[in-house]
């Protein structure tokens, strides 16, 4: 079809979220290894505005939302490159998890992170 296929969206979204950690200060991993707690997707949304084609060049801003003592929300809008043609847009909601699967709050040590 000459299209990417759809759930590279999401992948894409995945990269950008990781990528906005950064600019924030941290590393997904250093959350892990320092606290024991993960970040899990509990919600995935994404609208289909235009397809992207292969070999698009395609933009993705990405914001941090709505912050709970629990989860966090990031929003997200992909651009084709060359035209600036909103492609898309989504969000994922998160919550925080221990190491046996159960939520819990936002690590104390990483909550200024999420209070931008």
């Amino acid at each position: 079809m000459g299209v990417v296929y759809y759930a590279n969206y999401l992948v894409w979204m995945e990269v950008a979220r990781v990528d906005l950690c950064r600019e924030l200060g941290f590393r997904y991993r250093d959350m892990e290894e320092q606290t024991g707690t993960v970040l899990a997707v509990s919600e995935a949304r994404c609208r289909y505005r235009h397809p992207a084609r292969y070999d698009d060049e395609v933009l993705v801003e990405t914001v941090l939302g709505e912050v709970r003592s629990r989860g966090v929300c990031f929003s997200y809008r992909m651009r084709r490159a060359e035209d600036g043609k909103l492609l898309a847009d989504g969000s994922t909601e998160h919550i925080f998890l221990n190491g046996e699967g159960r939520p819990v709050r936002i690590p104390e040590s990483f909550r200024h992170y999420f209070d931008q």
